[in-house]
């Protein structure tokens, strides 16, 4: 995906195709739908969140945010 406006507008689409959306996720969770708005924007990162949503659209954080796991992954690798 090309940045965060067009990630999160994928995101929100993909959410409507299987019946939910951001805001679905926050009452699941518990937590203000705005939080979970930030996390899916890029503004904020929450584990917790990233993974509601993935499961939700059955697939991994990493496939949705490959940015955000790129610096963990390779910080994982053998020097």
């Amino acid at each position: 995906m090309t940045g965060t406006r067009e990630q999160h507008e994928v995101i929100k689409m993909r959410l409507r195709l299987v019946g939910s959306s951001l805001a679905c996720i926050a009452r699941e969770l518990g937590i203000q739908p705005t939080t979970v708005t930030a996390t899916s924007q890029g503004k904020r990162r929450s584990r917790r969140i990233e993974q509601a949503i993935a499961r939700k659209l059955g697939c991994t954080p990493q496939s949705l945010w490959p940015g955000r796991y790129v610096e963990a992954s390779a910080e994982g690798d053998p020097p």
